[in-house]
């Protein structure tokens, strides 16, 4: 009896112990992320919404007929193609799902990461961090096609012809800063590893553009954190002294 409840009390010691380092971890975030869809439902996430309907969209119509030179002038990007005309597409080639992944992984990643990102972060937040991380990845193509292959980290010349579109690199970037702001620190140093060793197993021009948004990422995570207060405070003594100068006019 003595030896059943020992196991017992070792066995709810550790589910304990398990619990509360879940909570730890991802309590904060569960909890924002419950409490605005249980009030505001999907009013909460219109941003992540918006972002899946329009991968959907853009995916129906790549495959109708000459439906992909239409959506290759709209958002795709190559590593060849002149910077200026790159950078016009960029910001929709983040909803150009890619060709040969099935798009319902697309789908379900935006769907929970940005709306998550919208709720704990903010939409515009969300939208800036997924933009400039996607922009990095972009921008990083084109310099490891310059150095070419036998520079570290060049990429070989045939890449430059390759189309380089989709949400992944904003996703894992929005995780890391979704992660971030809510102290789910092992979940951050996780999305990394994973991505890290994804490199090393199977390099690839994803993977590598993956840890540029992560380290864009982190950048923005840490800017945001150490200049965040900083331009409340400001805005906030802006407001006041208006006010004050108003009251004073009157």
């Amino acid at each position: 009896m003595n030896q059943k409840a020992h196991a017992g009390d070792v066995r709810q010691g550790r589910s304990g112990l398990v619990r509360r380092a879940v909570v730890a971890e991802w309590g904060t975030l569960f909890g924002t992320v419950r409490e605005s869809l249980r009030t505001k439902r999907l009013a909460a996430v219109p941003l992540a919404i918006g972002a899946t309907l329009l991968i959907l969209l853009f995916d129906v119509a790549q495959h109708l007929p000459h439906g992909q030179h239409v959506v290759n002038q709209l958002g795709g990007v190559k590593a060849g193609q002149p910077l200026d005309l790159s950078l016009l597409r960029t910001p929709l080639s983040l909803f150009v799902p890619a060709l040969d992944l099935p798009v319902w992984g697309a789908l379900v990643q935006v769907l929970v990461v940005f709306g998550i990102a919208e709720i704990v972060l903010g939409r515009r937040a969300t939208l800036v961090i997924a933009y400039a991380c996607t922009l990095a990845g972009t921008l990083f193509a084109r310099i490891g096609v310059a150095l070419g292959r036998d520079h570290l980290p060049g990429l070989s010349p045939a890449i430059a012809h390759v189309r380089d579109t989709g949400p992944s690199a904003a996703v894992v970037a929005l995780i890391l800063c979704a992660a971030w702001r809510t102290r789910a620190r092992a979940t951050a140093v996780g999305v990394f590893a994973v991505m890290a060793v994804e490199v090393i197993a199977i390099p690839n021009l994803a993977g590598m553009e993956h840890i540029v948004a992560l380290c864009t990422a982190l950048l923005l995570a840490v800017a945001g954190e150490l200049t965040g207060n900083y331009w409340s405070r400001v805005w906030n003594g802006v407001g006041a002294a208006n006010l004050f100068a108003e009251q004073r006019a009157a």
